[in-house]
């Protein structure tokens, strides 16, 4: 057992009940500064990761756990996305009623459980990794203790995600009944074998269930519009992008890299998801006016892309994947730091709110608007080449009954999305309602979030051939 491959999720969890233990000492007016000492620390987690270089995987925990090419571009993302979260919810504190401190400390919680998930080499690693994740989110959505919204998004939560939880953990034990072990090394040396067992195959349909959930699939999405919309904004921020990547790089890990044969058989099934999921997630978005519900209806449909790199079954689809969420990280945490601070002003997320604000801040302007043109697809922003790849990867499977027609929902799906992205910018640059407003001063946290990620968006969309060699690199641990 090599326990020592667990040496940034230990620093993790240091770092959060460090959170916990300073919050004992610390005055009450100086405790959400603490949020600036955990994204510090956290960048120093970072940068020390980029010391381990990994060429083979390497196991501990009985092969329950796995540091390879894949666990570790994952983790760095969720470190990123985690700094730029609590850089967020520095500016967002005083907005909550108690316990600045535990919300911290919960962020860094939830961090583990996605470093884990990242890492998962057999089922009950995936069951324990996804609990740790889902739990503390059950707290962070409902955080807001004072506002009947965030409480409502937090049960709302709780009881689907216990539903989803319950189809992941039946699947699990059908599978272990199937198989006989629950190590993904085993199952792949003997797939062949268990797909033709119904009980094995029951139980990879239910475990992918709970998967979809997590990812805001079609169908199990009906969960994403009301808890984005009443959780407190750098908790959707968070569920966003890392809850999402979490359930991606365990798709990835169990169809691409533990049954790629039965995944193969499944590729109708996928396109099918995929197909609803766009369609579900861009329709559903036209009538939406509040910003983070529209975000909301975006991501289930920006899971309908991400699931065509799923159904190509193919190294350049996984490879895309990563690549396209790099960008979607970048994309959607500037529309959140935006949304923090503008809503700020009127305790509002109408789109109204964002009316005019060109000449009230430039910055926040400019932000927002490359967030959603670049979610929207549109050159030369991270989004677009992302979207690229995603359809250039299902391409060689044109061939096959239904990829013609998925091709053609998915560029449907982003004609119609184009809509509901310009409308918000159109509002933003030519919007009057709120122009003879005083201008909005962005706190310096805020401030580097944005800077960050407008340069992620431009670095990605404009130099992608770097980043996509990492993606690719990356995926290869997926090779059996």
């Amino acid at each position: 057992m090599n326990a020592s491959l667990l040496i940034l999720e230990y620093a993790v969890v240091g770092l959060a009940l460090a959170i916990l233990l300073l919050d004992l000492w610390v005055p009450a007016s100086c405790k959400a500064k603490l949020g600036h000492l955990a994204a510090f620390t956290l960048t120093g987690i970072l940068l020390a990761s980029f010391a381990m270089h990994p060429e083979t995987a390497h196991y501990a925990f009985k092969q329950s756990y796995v540091l390879d090419g894949l666990s570790l571009f994952f983790k760095r993302f969720f470190i990123l996305a985690a700094i730029l979260v609590l850089l967020i919810s520095v500016e967002f504190a005083d907005r909550m009623p108690t316990g600045i401190s535990e919300y911290y400390a919960l962020i860094l919680f939830a961090l583990t459980g996605m470093m884990l998930a990242a890492s998962a080499s057999d089922f009950a690693m995936v069951f324990v990794s996804l609990e740790l994740i889902t739990v503390t989110f059950y707290i962070l959505t409902s955080f807001q203790r004072n506002r009947t919204r965030s409480l409502e998004s937090g049960v709302k939560y709780l009881i689907l995600g216990a539903l989803s939880s319950a189809f992941m953990v039946y699947g699990i034990a059908l599978i272990f009944g199937a198989a006989g072990t629950m190590k993904f090394t085993a199952i792949l040396a003997s797939s062949a074998a268990l797909a033709t067992k119904p009980l094995f195959l029951l139980g990879l349909l239910l475990t992918f269930s709970g998967l979809a959930f997590k990812v805001a699939a079609f169908p199990f999405q009906i969960w994403a519009p009301d808890v984005y919309q009443g959780a407190p904004v750098p908790s959707t921020a968070f569920l966003a992008v890392g809850s999402k990547a979490a359930g991606f790089v365990l798709l990835l890990r169990v169809l691409m890299g533990t049954v790629p044969n039965i995944t193969a058989q499944w590729a109708p099934l996928l396109m099918l998801v995929a197909g609803v999921t766009i369609l579900y997630g861009n329709l559903c978005a036209i009538p939406q006016r509040n910003l983070k519900r529209l975000l909301g209806y975006s991501s289930i449909g920006n899971a309908g892309y991400l699931l065509l790199g799923l159904a190509a079954s193919n190294q350049a689809g996984a490879g895309a994947i990563l690549y396209y969420l790099s960008g979607y990280l970048f994309s959607v945490l500037a529309a959140f730091a935006v949304i923090s601070v503008v809503s700020r002003q009127t305790d509002d997320e109408d789109i109204s709110i964002v009316s005019g604000l060109h000449k009230r801040s430039p910055l926040l302007a400019a932000a927002l608007a490359l967030g959603f043109i670049s979610l929207a697809g549109i050159p030369p922003l991270a989004g677009f080449f992302g979207k690229f790849l995603l359809l250039k990867s299902i391409i060689p499977n044109v061939g096959q009954p239904g990829v013609a027609l998925l091709l053609g929902t998915a560029l449907f799906g982003i004609a119609v999305s184009f809509y509901y992205y310009l409308g918000v910018v159109r509002a933003i640059y030519w919007g009057k309602n709120n122009s003879d407003l005083p201008p909005i001063a962005v706190p310096v946290p805020v401030r580097l979030v944005l800077y960050v990620c407008i340069a992620g968006m431009l670095y990605l969309g404009c130099f992608p051939n770097s980043p996509l060699g990492t993606a690719t690199r990356a995926v290869l641990a997926l090779k059996p």
